[in-house]
């Protein structure tokens, strides 16, 4: 029996502590924060000691691991404290790895992983038993490893978690895309934040897999500087591949060892170019799983999307509302401006991460006519947009903001909630940023 220290009490930490209590280790769980009542009477329930409001130095160290929670920095005084000791910080993905033998899909990304694990899920689930979806999407890692038996994991892993790992190798890795985000945690340093995000490959071996976006420069040009060992499948929408999977009169083609049509995009359920890229992604795992043909189009032609991620919410005086909560980053409201081929009236904001607006004042300037500040502090916003929207309004709530909208809308206009920022200054996250916007909207 050994003894675990876990920082943090979300998703992750709780996770964490219910898999090592199974396991039978002496477990403590440290939040410098509230933890929620639930969690509290689940802790109780296991008899696993816990502390809230603080972090008790003296506890935690005499471990001999500690787990840290990916919201957790390591530049957190905590954090330091306990390296300082050389104890071994750990993320609670690399914890759930070291006590499963299931086959391991991971996917990472700045945009569409939450949408390519559900798409892989969806296409797996019915094809190869006891496969679980896990990590960043619903219940976490470790706690799945807990509490069933698993036979292959679809994970979605986040940098944060990628930056605790010691050992974790998915056999099948995959980066949906790298474009700035969270640049705050990584010293406002691009390639300290790409290199984050390639650990999703750093363990694996010439019998794996990495997939990943050759459309972007930037990801091709750093596989090509930090070469990994595992076999690299390039996905592309705008070019031909000798080896990979591309397009091909609008057809998605997969070109391993033999060529392979899988089906035209015009069948997908969801549209738009980054739902064929993360359709690619979808198919090329499932064609390596030795999922037929048929089938994965056949899964794909049924796969209606993610929640908060250009989820259409209504229709009201003509006016259509969506949902894209998710977009915490500018280059996913990039793809949801994108989308949309009316005006929009443009809710945007909440806690920037560094953001550089710049790239959506094609699109602003082409087709948003207002845009309501949803934040705390909305100034960047303001100084960015306010040469070429005229009407920019703020607010601190989202019932406020929705009302605006209706008011300002006019028939065939969309009202398009995509934040380009985290939602922690004024929502829990953007899970309830969404479901407050659709319950807004629905009370309209």
């Amino acid at each position: 029996m050994q003894k675990v220290a876990i920082l943090g009490s979300g998703e992750s930490g709780y996770g964490a502590a219910v898999l090592a209590s199974k396991l039978g280790d002496n477990v403590f769980l440290s939040d410098a924060g509230k933890i929620t009542a639930p969690k509290i009477e689940a802790l109780k329930d296991l008899n696993i000691e816990f502390e809230e409001g603080q972090h008790s130095l003296d506890k935690i160290t005499s471990a001999d691991l500690v787990i840290k929670s990916p919201g957790i920095p390591d530049e957190a005084e905590v954090v330091k404290a306990i390296k300082a000791k050389d104890l071994p910080v750990i993320s609670e993905i690399e914890y759930g790895s070291l006590h499963t033998d299931a086959g391991l899909i991971a996917v990472t990304g700045s945009n569409g992983k939450t949408t390519v694990v559900n798409m892989i899920y969806h296409v797996l689930k019915d094809e190869i038993k006891d496969t679980v979806l896990a990590g960043n999407v619903g219940i976490s890692f470790a706690k799945s490893v807990a509490e069933t038996q698993a036979k292959n994991y679809v994970l979605e892993v986040s940098s944060f978690q990628l930056d605790g790992i010691v050992t974790f190798r998915p056999n099948i890795a995959i980066i949906t895309s790298i474009t700035p985000d969270h640049l705050d945690r990584y010293a406002y340093n691009f390639d300290l934040y790409t290199a984050s995000k390639f650990k999703i490959a750093g363990n694996q071996t010439s019998e794996d897999y990495f997939i990943y976006n050759a459309d972007e420069e930037h990801m091709s040009n750093w596989l090509k500087k930090h070469p990994v060992r595992s076999r690299c499948i390039p996905l592309s929408t705008e070019k031909e591949l000798d080896y990979g999977t591309y397009l091909e009169d609008n057809n998605i083609i997969i070109k391993l060892e033999k060529k392979l049509s899988i089906m035209p995009i015009s069948a997908l359920e969801v549209q738009g170019k980054h739902n064929t890229k993360n359709a690619m992604a979808a198919a090329t795992v499932a064609h390596l799983l030795k999922i037929r043909k048929e089938t994965i189009r056949e899964k794909l032609e049924t796969f209606q999307g993610v929640e908060h991620r250009l989820e259409y919410v209504l229709k009201i005086n003509n006016v259509h509302y969506i949902n894209d909560s998710k977009a915490t980053n500018v280059n996913s409201t990039f793809y949801a401006l994108d989308s949309v081929k009316s005006d929009i009236i443009w809710i945007v904001g909440g806690e920037d991460k560094g953001n550089d607006y710049k790239d959506l004042m094609p699109f602003v300037n082409e087709k948003v006519k207002t845009i309501i500040c949803l934040g705390v502090d909305n100034r960047k916003i303001i100084d960015t947009f306010k040469s070429c929207v005229e009407d920019i309004y703020e607010t601190k709530s989202m019932a406020e903001c929705v009302k605006i909208a209706y008011h300002v809308s006019k028939a065939e206009d969309t009202v398009l909630l995509s934040p380009a920022c985290a939602s922690f200054d004024l929502f829990e996250n953007y899970e309830d940023r969404g479901r407050q916007f659709k319950e807004a909207v629905m009370n309209l």
